[in-house]
């Protein structure tokens, strides 16, 4: 395990600020870095993940954005519902947007799963977003496709210290991630306490749960944003083949591809991901 590094340190030390909006009776949590009055830059995570993935990220923006993160419906530290759908999460992430100010021109970078919801934000709020930055997200190509297995939902793990949940913590996908230190700081922010013990944050029914989920190739290719695709190139989620797909479908795509880097890329080369993305919007 890698040692910490100074610039992470100085990165999550930016502390930010964490409030809550309503959105159709659920509490949705965000946090705010930096003033307001700059251009908008918004966060959003992947599957069972939350804000605080981007804790050490976002501070690199500091200097020419305003920067919020938030938690999704049924993770981190927002509400469940019963259902979720990826209309009620577009509406949630402009109800954030609009919360913090981040303005009718703002960029859009989203992980995974959140690249998902986010696009079909961008979809339907097309005159609120002006770029989307896919991490590791988008349209698969079929030899990246996989079949969908059945989850068999089991009583919700219960853990009788912060310590032991901590340590039961895996990335999803599995993957192996050298920057301990990072992963440890996720799993840090990924559990709470009940009267009962410690539990994961998230809503374990989330998936058996959202409704309406449309086509992603549908919406992708009604972006009326700009648009760019990071992947990283050892990722098992999303290869190259897809990005090649992606383009074929949209020419207009920026592809960036992320050396020694799986699905959860910004874990795995977070100052290559600050790098790039830094990069692209500067020329964008």
């Amino acid at each position: 395990m890698s040692e910490t590094p100074d610039w992470f340190w100085q990165a999550v030390d930016v502390k930010p600020a964490s409030h809550f909006v309503d959105v159709h009776a659920c509490d949705i949590n965000y946090q705010v870095w930096g003033d307001s009055g700059k251009p908008g830059l918004l966060f959003v995570h992947g599957h069972n993940a939350h804000a605080h993935w981007w804790d050490f990220i976002a501070p690199a923006f500091l200097d020419d954005y305003s920067v919020a993160a938030l938690d999704l419906s049924g993770m981190g530290d927002s509400d469940h519902r019963d259902s979720y759908s990826p209309d009620v999460y577009a509406e949630e992430i402009m109800a954030v947007a609009d919360e913090v100010g981040l303005g009718s021109d703002m960029m859009v970078i989203a992980h995974s799963f959140g690249g998902f919801m986010a696009t079909r934000a961008a979809n339907r709020f097309p005159d609120r977003i002006k770029g989307l930055v896919l991490v590791d997200s988008g349209v698969r190509s079929a030899e990246d496709e996989k079949p969908q297995e059945v989850e068999r939902w089991s009583k919700q793990k219960v853990y009788p210290s912060a310590e032991v949940a901590r340590s039961r913590f895996r990335l999803q996908p599995p993957q192996p991630c050298e920057n301990g230190y990072i992963v440890n700081y996720i799993a840090h922010h990924s559990v709470e306490h009940i009267d009962e013990g410690w539990v994961w944050k998230f809503d374990e029914e989330l998936s058996s749960r959202i409704q309406g989920k449309g086509s992603i190739e549908e919406d992708f290719r009604n972006l009326g944003c700009k648009i760019a695709l990071i992947y990283g190139e050892q990722s098992e989620s999303f290869s190259k083949s897809s990005a090649d797909y992606m383009q074929s479908l949209r020419e207009d795509l920026t592809v960036i591809p992320i050396a020694d880097a799986q699905h959860h890329l910004f874990l795995d080369q977070p100052l290559a991901f600050i790098d790039s993305l830094q990069s692209l919007l500067s020329d964008w």
